[in-house]
């Protein structure tokens, strides 16, 4: 189990690494925070969750993806449909506290027109075998490099937009494939003035930085105990087979501000830990974010 918990280390730095160095709003973000005096460092930051999108078909998925963190301790939790955008999803509890939440949504190929599934077939078909069930878990190298590699030729740009027109989501991950769709930091663990998202959203827009605003720019669960916002996801130019060009939607940052539980209201500050906050997701909440990587919002965001 020891061994487990290295490998994944390994893992979340090796998907770390690679999103900072292609979403350029984290080192924005992160800078501006160590400026402003919020952090020391970069580490001092307590990421909420991590989240991935998959294609519902046979041999991937959700029930291929989630073997992943569920040998390394992770337990699976709530269910979520999303019927507007056709997807699934769960989330997932970290072995402990110190490591991320993940959340995994898969889209409904099944719920697509027949145009959209043949082309989204022609692509997934070419994955003969559940890819998970071939790796060595225990070996990081081995599993980081796998979450960073193609799982099917690259799209061409016709495809691309013939997907795009009906799902997004669809487009986006038949690109990106297992690419770090977004990281998330925990506001509430922030000094005072930016410690709530209202306060951490003006932080982040006088920094020039841009806000989904899909419902608003924060995100409220029914119970007010789970307030989110995220960032645009920033533009990133795509090669397509034959080698076309276009610039797409890549990956955001999102912001979490989790509410302590009225049951544990009592508690002084220094007493509150994770378990004492509110716990999950909102469905409510994450169909708007899933918008970060959608036209109406990058293209406000990178005019």
């Amino acid at each position: 189990m020891e061994g487990n918990r290295m490998a994944l280390e390994k893992v979340l730095k090796g998907l770390m690494d690679r999103y900072m160095e292609r979403v350029p709003d984290v080192r924005k973000i992160l800078d501006a925070m160590v400026r402003e005096g919020v952090i020391g460092a970069p580490a001092d930051i307590e990421n909420d969750h991590i989240a991935f999108r998959t294609m519902g078909v046979p041999r991937l998925g959700i029930q291929s993806f989630e073997k992943i963190f569920l040998h390394y301790g992770y337990q699976k939790k709530d269910h979520y449909f999303f019927p507007e955008k056709r997807l699934n999803a769960y989330w997932y509890a970290p072995p402990e506290p110190k490591y991320p939440r993940i959340f995994v949504s898969e889209l409904i190929v099944d719920m697509l027109s027949g145009q959209s599934r043949d082309i989204i077939a022609s692509y997934t078909d070419e994955v003969k075998a559940d890819p998970v069930d071939g790796l060595d878990l225990d070996d990081a190298r081995q599993t980081d490099a796998f979450l960073h590699s193609s799982l099917w030729r690259i799209p061409s740009l016709a495809d691309y937009q013939a997907l795009a027109a009906e799902s997004e989501y669809a487009a986006w991950v038949i690109y990106n494939r297992y690419y770090l769709n977004h990281f998330t930091i925990s506001v509430h663990q922030l000094k005072e003035g930016y410690n709530t998202i209202p306060g951490f959203n003006r932080f982040l827009e006088r920094n020039g930085l841009i806000l989904n605003d899909a419902g608003g720019k924060i995100k409220t669960s029914k119970d007010g105990l789970l307030l989110q916002s995220a960032t645009v996801a920033g533009m990133v130019e795509a090669v397509f087979a034959g080698g076309e060009r276009l610039s797409i939607a890549g990956s955001y940052v999102e912001f979490a501000e989790r509410k302590v539980l009225d049951v544990y209201a009592g508690l002084a500050p220094h007493e509150i830990t994770r378990a004492h906050r509110r716990e999950g997701f909102e469905t409510a909440n994450a169909d708007k974010i899933f918008e970060s990587t959608y036209a109406a919002q990058t293209t406000k965001g990178n005019r």
